[in-house]
């Protein structure tokens, strides 16, 4: 945090050729120095695994995506709502990883990395750019370089949608400070244009409209309303406008948001995301929000202890509680407006409040009560507000730069300390859930994904627990129920294992999950010799959801035990069509088999040994037709 030496934007350069090396070496130490600090800090996420927590669905489990990129592949991506989302550049990153590095996840998450970097910079050239203070502006990229609350977005390769859009948004705001020194048609599309490509990585950065409006008051001073210091020097490079005339600039830029936000509500709807007012009334979602505002304050200024899930509240919060947190947003926004002839506090301010407004929970998507990745773009203002609010202090008090050096190179040794510590917990499965559940309470999304992970292990005696807790916890949760079934079948315990599933299947909504549930009971009831119950469930999942292959080598299987081939074939074939597996392949080997096609067989089963689990494939098949 140096010393200011303007008021406003950068105006001209310095005349003497000496002044003007000395302030590109500056520039060029602080670029170093955050790359430098960025990597380091980060670089142990290089080897951590895919996680269990949407990975799966985003990548490991994807056939598109592992597909790599292809024509088909980006079709896909423009058009599908999968992972309850309409974010068709985060899909395509995806594939582009797949198409790179294969399976292997360090390639995905040296991504991450680099896109964390690459912000990081952004940021630090955006606002230097905009304040003309480097070291305050250095200072800010520090913070959002090495703030532990990142880890999650960074380690977690499923969010690359938030470094994606995050990456747009930044170079959006670089665009306009360009558009604002000299108003023109085509660079107010090249704004709208970096606006909506970040909008097809994510829409959280919907409320850019607004943000500009921000920008406009600080740091470019474009608005004339209020009091006018500083205005002179910036209107050297920014013509000064009303602020009517500053709303309706940024109408086109209002409609690309409110068609995002269609999009974006439909997608979540299709996916089952959007929250009902009866399981989540208006008033709790009000409370929660209120408390969460509070929460993400206390986070920016010790954040510990953070987790992957932070569980909405099941009931009415503490009036306590609501009334401190509620004071506390009063009596920060009081403290701003008495100080609004400080520019970035009111600028700041905003940008945190107005940025968490669409994630807040007001309308609720997911069951989560706050996350860590919504942090990612609204701790900027936070940290705007602290850096140039200590640097002015500091100049107030007439400190030495000295000083206020090495309070700034402590407190990013002491953030970067804490993002290594959280960084760890990312590198495994059970680490992370583990933390999760002894740091919140009642998580049962974290017992579910703990258990899930112990499952994954083949540690059956380990994992039930976990989804019996879950099941306690949320005795509507239809996730905790389905596991439990899968415990019970792996056990062979099949009236056990029918009982968990069809509780399961009274309070899974998804049609997806509930087609999965549907046939995972068909199996069981297969085990179990019910060949009619079996066939049921089968078709009842594909009624649900028609590309579950689960059930589709479930009616496969039911139609070779009763030696209807042609149907047993036709199964197996479509089943691999909708996503290939050992266990199709097998299976319609055997089927070609018996029905004289011994070429088609051996194709079929060359197909299944090129396919990773083999070995284990063939027991499983064994156990569902016999040999």
């Amino acid at each position: 945090m140096a010393k200011r030496t303007r008021t406003a934007s950068k105006a001209t350069p310095p005349a003497a050729g000496k002044s003007f090396s000395r302030a590109t070496r500056t520039f060029w130490l602080y670029l170093l120095l955050l790359a430098a600090a960025t990597v380091a800090t980060y670089s142990p996420a290089r080897n951590h695994p895919f996680l269990n927590f949407d990975d799966d669905q985003y990548v490991t489990a994807n056939p598109q995506v592992r597909a790599g990129l292809s024509w088909s592949t980006v079709e896909w991506a423009f058009t599908t709502y999968d992972a309850s989302n309409w974010h068709p550049l985060t899909w395509l990153s995806h594939a582009l990883d797949c198409q790179m590095f294969g399976p292997d996840p360090a390639g995905p998450h040296e991504v991450n990395i680099f896109l964390h970097l690459v912000n990081v910079l952004l940021l630090f050239w955006v606002l230097e750019q905009a304040t003309g203070m480097a070291g305050r502006s250095a200072m800010v990229a520090g913070l959002f370089a090495l703030h532990p609350i990142n880890v999650e977005t960074v380690a977690w390769v499923a969010e690359r949608k938030n470094l994606l859009s995050m990456m747009f948004l930044l170079l959006a705001l670089a665009a306009y400070r360009w558009y604002a020194k000299q108003p023109r048609a085509g660079r107010y599309v090249l704004v709208a244009f970096l606006f909506v490509l970040g909008l097809m990585a994510k829409p959280q950065i919907i409320t850019l409209p607004f943000l500009l409006l921000l920008w406009d008051y600080w740091p470019l001073q474009r608005m004339t309303i209020g009091a006018q210091a500083g205005r002179k020097e910036a209107a050297a490079l920014y013509p000064a406008r009303s602020f009517l005339q500053l709303v309706v600039e940024k109408l086109p830029l209002l409609a690309i948001s409110v068609i995002s936000a269609v999009i974006t509500v439909n997608a979540q709807k299709s996916g089952w995301s959007v929250q009902s007012l009866i399981k989540f009334p208006f008033w709790l979602r009000l409370e929660n929000a209120i408390v969460s505002y509070a929460r993400y304050l206390g986070k920016a200024c010790w954040p510990s202890p953070l987790s992957p899930f932070y569980p909405f509240p099941r009931t009415a919060l503490p009036v306590w509680q609501v009334l401190a947190s509620l004071a506390l947003l009063l009596a920060t926004s009081g403290l701003v407006a008495a100080g609004r002839k400080y520019r970035y506090l009111t600028v700041g301010w905003l940008w945190f409040l107005g940025t968490l407004v669409p994630m807040i929970g007001l309308v609720q998507v997911g069951l989560q009560a706050m996350a860590d990745r919504y942090a990612y773009l609204s701790f900027i203002g936070l940290f705007v507000m602290f850096c140039w609010g200590v640097a002015d202090l500091a100049e107030a008090r007439h400190l030495s730069p000295a000083w206020v050096t090495g309070f700034s190179v402590a407190l990013l040794l002491v953030l970067a300390g804490g993002t290594r510590h959280q960084l760890a917990y990312w590198s495994d499965e059970a680490s992370l859930w583990t933390h999760a559940i002894e740091t919140t309470s009642d998580n049962y999304v974290a017992e579910d994904n703990l258990g899930t992970t112990l499952l994954q292990r083949q540690d059956m005696d380990q994992a039930i627990p976990h989804f019996r807790r879950a099941a306690a916890i949320e005795p509507h949760d239809g996730i905790s129920r389905l596991n439990i079934g899968v415990c019970e079948e792996r056990n062979h315990r099949w009236p056990e294992a029918i009982a968990a599933y069809k509780a399961s299947i009274a309070e899974i909504e998804e049609p997806a999950v509930l087609a999965r549930a549907y046939s995972n009971l068909g199996y069981v009831y297969n085990y179990a010799g019910d060949a009619a119950n079996a066939r049921d469930s089968f078709q009842r999942a594909l009624q649900l959801a028609p590309d579950t292959e689960q059930a589709l080598i479930g009616l496969g299987v039911l139609a070779l035990k009763s030696g209807d081939l042609a149907n047993a074939i036709q199964m197996f074939t479509q089943a691999n069509q909708v996503r290939p597996t050992p266990l199709g392949y097998l299976l319609l080997a055997r089927a070609l088999h018996r029905s004289g096609r011994s070429v088609d067989a051996e194709a079929a089963l060359q197909m299944a040994r090129r396919m990773p689990g083999f070995p284990q494939t063939q027991q499983i098949a064994d156990g569902l037709v016999g040999r």
